[in-house]
């Protein structure tokens, strides 16, 4: 439907460069009559971004962004989530998730560059991008006019889009030609696939869909021994050696690739209601989280330590459904972070096969005194017959229940 009369004068276009976003890019221009300024995000999705560039010039456009946020994208997004040990649902480490409020964000910046007045994405009506999206710009800039070209046009399939993208002369790689295999969203935190022939969830995932580790059960036979060097909760050296947040991911994703780590098969609530299998891939993710959890074990306080845990399920949620921007999401990181200024030190672990097995962990800040748990002789400060009294006064109502019911 022609939208002759839309005050849309210029929209930017979150833009890949592949074929359901060319077609976006052509579909906004015949709909809505308006300029459109193109958006391409480079966050170690691990393929070149800068042919977009080139397919954006043969598709007319005039202004066009190519960005390399990865740095921007592990140290502001990414790091600052895993402090919370953040896991959706107790398995998904939010990989997609935690991308969207960076490319949300980095949107509405060029929007206010460049004087446009709408926003564009190419997420789906089915699923949770979406609304990650559409959130993110209505938290930064509340009058935003957005446009979702899949809520709004007629091509409902496959075979429509790629016959307006022939009749548009736009390029049809030939592997999206029919239906694709599986969809995949790729970022330097993780990779992701689902649909097609991923959706049945009694169907094991075969070899080819998996991108970024090789199988647990080829990888190689000897362990790898890595340290982790951590500071205010944060790893800052690999190996002793120091890294930029988005060099130390990188780094830790081709480690746990080598060793068959980070691979899960899930099925998950998606925030607008329905259940969705996916398969993804984490290898530095994963190796961190482990690592994380061991330097924290000996540096946080049991009651930080256990409240963390309870506030986790919220924050993860809260990343999930995309509102990264809430204040209440940093209400928590604000608690989150404040925990975490004692958690430096140094963790050992060895990738097998799989497994992160941690062996070891230190720090300057350690809370951990084996004076107090040997099974020799300790320390004057703990008396062992002081536990006597403190058993009795946590069993007291206990007692109390158990002689009432015995009178009655």
């Amino acid at each position: 439907m022609l939208k002759e009369n839309s005050d849309i004068k210029k929209v930017v276009l979150a833009y890949s460069g592949g074929l359901d976003t060319s077609v976006i890019l052509k579909w906004l221009k015949d709909n809505y009559q308006c300029e459109v300024v193109t958006f391409t995000a480079d966050i170690g999705q691990g393929e070149e971004v800068e042919p977009a560039r080139e397919k954006a010039k043969r598709l007319g456009v005039k202004e066009i962004f190519i960005d390399d946020l990865k740095e921007e994208f592990v140290k502001d997004f990414v790091f600052p989530m895993f402090r919370a040990n953040a896991l959706y649902e107790g398995v998904y480490l939010l990989g997609t998730s935690i991308a969207r409020p960076l490319i949300a964000k980095r949107q509405i910046e060029i929007a206010n560059i460049t004087g446009a007045d709408a926003v564009s994405h190419g997420a789906t009506g089915k699923g949770n991008d979406q609304v990650r999206f559409e959130i993110g710009y209505y938290s930064l800039q509340p009058n935003i006019k957005v446009i979702a070209p899949w809520r709004e046009w007629n091509l409902t399939s496959r075979t429509s889009l790629i016959e307006y993208a022939e009749k548009n002369q736009i390029k049809v790689p030939k592997d999206k030609r029919g239906e694709a295999p599986f969809s995949v969203d790729a970022n330097l935190l993780h990779i992701s696939a689902e649909g097609k022939i991923l959706e049945d969830p009694w169907i094991e995932p075969e070899e080819f869909v998996y991108s970024r580790t090789k199988s647990p059960f080829e990888a190689p036979d000897k362990p790898t021994e890595i340290l982790l060097e951590f500071l205010n909760g944060d790893p800052v050296s690999l190996n002793g050696e120091n890294l930029s947040p988005a060099k130390m991911l990188h780094k830790l994703n081709v480690l746990g690739g080598e060793n068959g780590i980070g691979r899960i098969d899930l099925v998950e609530n998606r925030f607008i209601g329905m259940k969705s299998r996916g398969v993804y891939e984490t290898p530095g993710g994963t190796i961190l989280f482990h690592m994380r959890k061991a330097i924290e074990s000996i540096t946080l306080d049991k009651g930080a330590a256990h409240l963390k845990d309870e506030l986790m399920p919220k924050y993860a949620e809260l990343i999930y459904n995309g509102f990264w921007f809430s204040p209440e999401r940093e209400m928590l990181q604000a608690s989150i972070d404040l925990s975490q200024k004692n958690v430096s030190g140094t963790v050992r672990a060895k990738l097998y096969k799989g497994n992160v097995i941690i062996t070891g962990r230190k720090s300057p800040y350690s809370l951990y005194s084996e004076s107090l748990v040997t099974f020799e002789e300790g320390t004057a400060d703990y008396n062992q017959y002081d536990a006597e009294g403190f058993i009795k006064l946590q069993a007291l109502r206990l007692r109390v229940k158990k002689m009432i019911e015995k009178s009655i």
